[in-house]
């Protein structure tokens, strides 16, 4: 049965389906593929289902959607390797002597493991595992501890190898390569900001963040500190230049490189002493239910995409956001950023970037803004939905894994103010476009 629904009406209300599927707790990749597929019938009729195919289809045949499972099975190979635990020791050491030193050293040891994995999900949850129960343990408020954890942990989703950047990539038509190296800086960018928040808070406030007690500061040697860091920061360096080092001079493809990623970090198993035939198949498994539900989110998301653009959603969300070209282009600029932001409380990032970047990223050109620098802006945004509540990645991660005396609300009042600076570091994007533009040229 086929139904006369104006494309505003589709825009409204495929919305609405969406958040109130997400709001009772469904799955988000049954939620956007049962909205499609209803908006599909009703629109279309039976024969908009194959839609369904040709989507599906064209993502299980994409040759770049490759480099995700293969970094998801490197950020499981690094997680077993334990480096993460000597590095932060060693951090802990070298920032110890300063209040906040702890949760600096959980920011330093973020952005390291962000360029290694691209993972939130593995981020977050070794960190709140390996670095909360330290810092409240040397009386750190549950604020502190939370949201430098939290912060942190999302670099993973810009400072590249990142999957999403992979996806932006395919989406918009663009090198991979050249978009790595465009959200490189920014990632540095946020990482100095938050540093640079705790550090300021800790030395104002340092109830907040004590410093490393002296006692333990002098459990060892300079040189046995020196030690460890070394022992324990080489590895990664050398995997962080392995993989974006190949891509970026273009001896590799983003999915060749993931390969080698791979094979080093399983290297570093072995090097390591951890390598069993059980840690082997627990890798492999975990690396298959990750991608899988990437996948199953990705697929969902390109059919919503789909049946929105088609029953005339992407016309309304277009001639919307062209009613503010009197404010000039940098009008337009913001509204995007802004319904960008909106809805990353609202709905899950993949179907944010499916849903937009065919929309937006035509507007954004049309009005002479560069491509690449339009698409980090976008992704630095996106940043501040794994942070923001109700339905924010990170917080959820954290959630199953902090001690029991940690609440939800605790962690979501934690992220507020690194949501802000969030907002402060796509600011410094804007104004100073070179953070972006700067490495890609260099590349080909």
């Amino acid at each position: 049965m086929i139904i006369d629904m104006s494309p505003e009406f589709v825009t409204v209300a495929m919305f609405i389906v969406v958040i109130a599927g997400l709001f009772f707790g469904h799955p988000v990749a049954l939620v956007l593929g049962g909205t499609a597929a209803i908006f599909a019938f009703f629109g279309w009729g039976p024969s908009g289902w194959y839609l369904f195919l040709g989507r599906t289809f064209d993502a299980t045949t994409n040759n770049i959607l490759l480099a995700i499972p293969l970094f998801v099975l490197m950020a499981a190979f690094l997680s077993q390797s334990e480096i993460s635990v000597g590095l932060f020791e060693g951090m802990m050491y070298l920032f110890g002597p300063v209040n906040g030193g702890i949760a600096l050293a959980v920011i330093a040891m973020c952005a390291i493991e962000a360029a290694c994995t691209g993972i939130i999900g593995a981020s977050v949850v070794s960190m709140t595992l390996m670095a909360v129960p330290v810092m409240l343990a040397h009386g750190y408020e549950k604020q502190m501890a939370c949201g430098t954890v939290a912060a942190g942990g999302v670099l993973s989703i810009l400072i590249p190898p990142s999957i999403m950047l992979v996806m932006m990539a395919d989406q918009a038509g663009v090198s991979v390569g050249k978009l790595f190296a465009g959200a490189f800086i920014p990632g540095l960018v946020l990482t100095t900001l938050f540093f640079s928040y705790v550090l300021v808070l800790t030395w104002m406030r340092p109830h907040m963040g004590p410093a490393l007690p002296l006692a333990e500061r002098s459990a060892l040697t300079v040189r046995q500190k020196a030690f460890l860091l070394l022992k324990n920061l080489v590895p990664p360096l050398a995997l962080i230049f392995g993989v974006l080092g190949t891509v970026w001079t273009g001896l590799a493809t983003a999915t060749e490189a993931a390969g080698v990623g791979c094979l080093v970090a399983f290297l570093l198993v072995i090097i390591y002493g951890r390598f069993t035939w059980k840690l082997l198949a627990n890798c492999i498994w975990s690396a298959a239910r990750t991608t899988c539900m990437v996948m199953a989110i990705l697929f969902c998301a390109s059919i919503f995409t789909g049946v929105f653009l088609g029953l005339g959603g992407g016309d309304v969300v277009t001639n919307l956001v062209m009613k503010f070209e009197g404010f000039g282009k940098w009008g337009v600029f913001f509204i995007m950023m802004v319904i960008i932001f909106i809805l990353g409380f609202l709905i899950d990032w993949i179907a944010i970037l499916y849903i937009t970047l065919p929309i937006f990223v035509p507007i954004a050109t049309g009005l002479g803004f560069d491509k690449l620098w339009f698409l980090i802006m976008i992704a630095v945004n996106l940043q501040t939905s794994f942070l923001s509540p109700p339905f924010g990645y990170a917080l959820f991660y954290m959630k199953t894994t902090v001690p029991k005396n940690v609440r939800l609300v605790d962690i979501y009042y934690s992220v507020i103010p690194f949501v802000l600076i969030q907002c402060i570091g796509l600011g410094f994007c804007g104004a100073f476009p070179n953070l972006v533009t700067y490495l890609p040229s260099f590349i080909r």
